[in-house]
């Protein structure tokens, strides 16, 4: 999993990071919310920590921009608002959570835990095409089929942006540990294998490839 950590205190910036460095999560950080916005166009994040003190406006903004981009993407924001009118305003924006300042960071890091964990579905439908998670199982009307390995953790991760177009190396970066030791020949291999025991099997195409760009799970057709 990758955070991406927004914070204009270059001191608190290094602090949450490194936190999370030893909670194992690969993180990025931005000082400002353009660079931000920058950083979710060109990589793909499970959760960000943003800090009110761009002002709620810019942080609305960035909330709206990113749930948009990645409708299940988790947002903490940080604040040292101390007003129970503040929190409600960030959380009805489409925050997942709001913590006060000063950071107590085992805290921090327990409540990434939960926002983490509390976006595990069990399970995605898209119409009559169930991908059971657990099991690594597509089923569609009466007939299942077994997608294992990365091959399924590619496909998955593509169900849940329908009709965004993906590049490999957002691909490789949210699903291998190591991107960087492994070529974006991986991402190929594992599509072909999603062609042969899903498409093949059900007689439906679910990924389209977008020439230099990309692919994008495309079932059911626009």
């Amino acid at each position: 999993m990758r955070l991406l950590v927004v914070e204009k205190d270059e001191t608190l910036n290094d602090l949450i990071t490194k936190a999370l460095h030893e909670s194992k999560y690969k993180t990025d950080e931005a000082f400002n919310v353009k660079d931000a916005m920058y950083f979710l166009d060109i990589r793909h994040y499970d959760l960000v920590i943003i800090d009110t003190n761009f002002g709620l406006s810019e942080v609305f903004k960035f909330i709206d921009y990113a749930k948009d981009l990645y409708p299940f993407i988790k947002i903490v924001v940080i604040s040292d608002d101390p007003s129970i009118e503040t929190e409600i305003k960030v959380l009805k924006m489409g925050a997942d959570d709001f913590i006060r300042k000063p950071l107590n960071f085992d805290l921090l890091i327990t409540r990434v835990n939960v926002a983490l964990r509390s976006g595990k579905e069990s399970h995605i439908k898209i119409k009559d095409l169930v991908i059971i998670k657990d099991e690594e199982k597509i089923i569609y009307k009466d007939k299942e089929s077994f997608l294992k390995g990365k091959a399924f953790e590619v496909f998955t991760y593509l169900a849940r942006y329908p009709n965004q177009v993906i590049s490999k190396e957002q691909l490789l970066d949210a699903i291998w540990e190591e991107p960087e030791l492994v070529t974006p020949n991986v991402i190929e291999v594992a599509i072909n294998q999603i062609r042969q025991k899903v498409d093949k099997v059900f007689k439906i195409d679910t990924i389209k490839t977008i020439r230099r760009r990309g692919y994008k799970f495309s079932y059911p057709k626009e």
